[in-house]
């Protein structure tokens, strides 16, 4: 009763992480289009970089931190932390580039490009499912493996579209692939991110799985971003409008990009996430999907 009497909350710890994890997602993310070399974009990365080491100094000083440094000592919550970051790099933005291949290459409208995420919607839901039935048979970490595997192959796939193609033959199978991907990895990511951790910290680490992922697909988008315009600059002369043919190059070279996020995923999931931690969830209740 004392120590609740006593504590209080870390408001410096809590404007500064705030602040600087927004900064630095809006830097990230905008950077595409006012230049990575621009002053903006300069500014915006030193502001978020001093703010997040601030937050760093804070908690390391603070008496009851926002978030005690000690809670990654746990090796599987630092792995799941790790792949959830890879997981939103390489998926997140593979919405936006399908978004963009249908209606900037295949001329759908936007009504039509949303319809056509239907199929994908529903094996989320499935896959999920069924991965929270998995995981107490196999533990999460052969879960969360093979769901790596299934993005990191559905992008593999999307990295051969081509720009005569069409919904069946490009978009909706591997489409369906990296949906079970992200079914069966999300359940047991979320899993592993709090595996070990007390009551008190289950809280703590549900937010740093989301922020986590939150922070890999504003990364991993500007990163993307990066890289398919830069391929598709490369294939037009200065002031012509990019052709069908230049975009879906740059959208093939983000889409094999994000495949190499997702194999990074699995290399974290094999070496940081402890096995024993996985096979302790072997014959718990299933766990609840979230609607």
């Amino acid at each position: 009763r004392d120590e609740r009497e006593h504590r209080s909350f870390d408001a410096l710890g809590a404007f500064t992480v705030t602040a600087g994890l927004a900064i630095l997602v809006y830097a990230l993310v905008d950077a595409t289009q006012a230049g990575w070399g621009s002053t903006q974009t300069v500014v915006l990365l030193s502001l978020a970089v001093l703010l997040l080491a601030a937050f760093v100094v804070t908690e390391l000083r603070h008496r009851m931190p926002l978030v005690p440094f000690s809670i990654f000592k746990l090796r599987t919550l630092t792995g799941a932390n790790v792949v959830g970051l890879m997981v939103g790099a390489s998926l997140f933005s593979m919405f936006f580039f399908i978004s963009l291949y249908m209606q900037q290459v295949l001329g759908y409208g936007p009504l039509k490009a949303g319809f056509a995420y239907l199929p994908l919607a529903l094996t989320i839901i499935v896959s999920a499912g069924i991965a929270s039935q998995l995981v107490t048979k196999v533990g999460f970490k052969p879960v969360l493996i093979g769901g790596l595997a299934l993005i990191a192959v559905g992008l593999l796939w999307f990295s051969q579209v081509s720009a005569g193609g069409g919904y069946v033959s490009d978009i909706l199978f591997p489409s369906l692939l990296a949906a079970a991907g992200l079914g069966f990895s999300f359940v047991p990511v979320t899993i592993g991110a709090v595996a070990g951790t007390s009551a008190d910290e289950s809280g703590l680490a549900s937010g740093l799985i989301n922020t986590s992922q939150q922070i890999g697909g504003a990364l991993g988008l500007a990163i993307l971003a990066t890289v398919a315009n830069s391929r598709t600059d490369g294939l037009v002369e200065a002031g012509a409008r990019p052709s069908p043919g230049a975009l879906t190059e740059g959208f093939q070279a983000a889409f094999l990009t994000g495949a190499g996020f997702a194999v990074l995923g699995i290399i974290a999931a094999l070496t940081l996430i402890k096995t024993a931690d996985s096979e302790a969830m072997k014959g718990a209740e299933a766990v609840p999907v979230a609607a």
